[in-house]
């Protein structure tokens, strides 16, 4: 008997837990309603930016196509230099298909060394970062290659893709960017804003 009467009540945490889950459910299914409303409903409009929205009349340049150079910052590590060959080689193929925004393409080796991709891929050799500048925010040696890169290189497109070996095209990349208004993602491991201090030194 004693066992029947306890069956019929919940424990307090559980109402707790239950309770807040539905909090969450309920006020993200609000905030993601408001926001589309607010939003406007635009057809094949682009997504909106978090910062700054793109005015209508830079979204609107369908027919202008606007080529931009990929900008590929690696070292002479062994998986490096795999990951720019299968990069590179899905980037010919996605550059050739119709329409393709894609223009030219620039490994930029921060080794400071030549290594044996430079005949396969193009590839402009830069400084590493000096040791100990980077302060334990190991990402700093991409942006150091990538203005030695903009000091050095004479770049035909007007728009440049900063890009990563181990991003693969799986069809062309469209030129999200507009004059002003330049095109990101949010990348979870690179918060500069955790690193001021450093990013102002550089």
């Amino acid at each position: 008997m004693i066992g029947r009467k306890n069956m019929g009540r919940a424990s307090p945490i559980l109402l707790v837990l239950l309770a807040l889950g539905f909090f969450f459910a309920t006020y993200n299914l609000l905030t993601m309603i408001f926001h589309y409303r607010s939003s406007g409903n635009r057809e094949g409009a682009l997504s909106s930016d978090p910062i700054i929205e793109m005015p209508e009349s830079a979204r609107n340049l369908k027919n202008a196509k606007l080529p931009f150079h990929i900008a590929l910052t690696a070292t002479d590590a062994p998986y490096s230099k795999w990951q720019c060959r299968i990069m590179y080689y899905w980037y010919k193929k996605q550059k050739e298909l119709p329409g393709s925004e894609m223009g030219g393409f620039t490994r930029i080796l921060h080794s400071g060394n030549p290594d044996n991709l430079m005949d396969e891929i193009p590839t402009m050799v830069v400084d590493p970062l000096p040791s100990g500048l980077d302060r334990g925010y190991v990402v700093l040696n991409r942006p150091w290659a990538f203005v030695q890169w903009l000091q050095k290189a004479t770049i035909e497109e007007e728009y440049i893709l900063m890009a990563e070996p181990d991003h693969i095209f799986i069809k062309p990349l469209p030129n999200l960017a507009r004059v002003g208004y330049p095109a990101a993602f949010p990348f979870f491991y690179i918060k500069p804003d955790q690193h001021e201090k450093i990013v102002l030194y550089i």
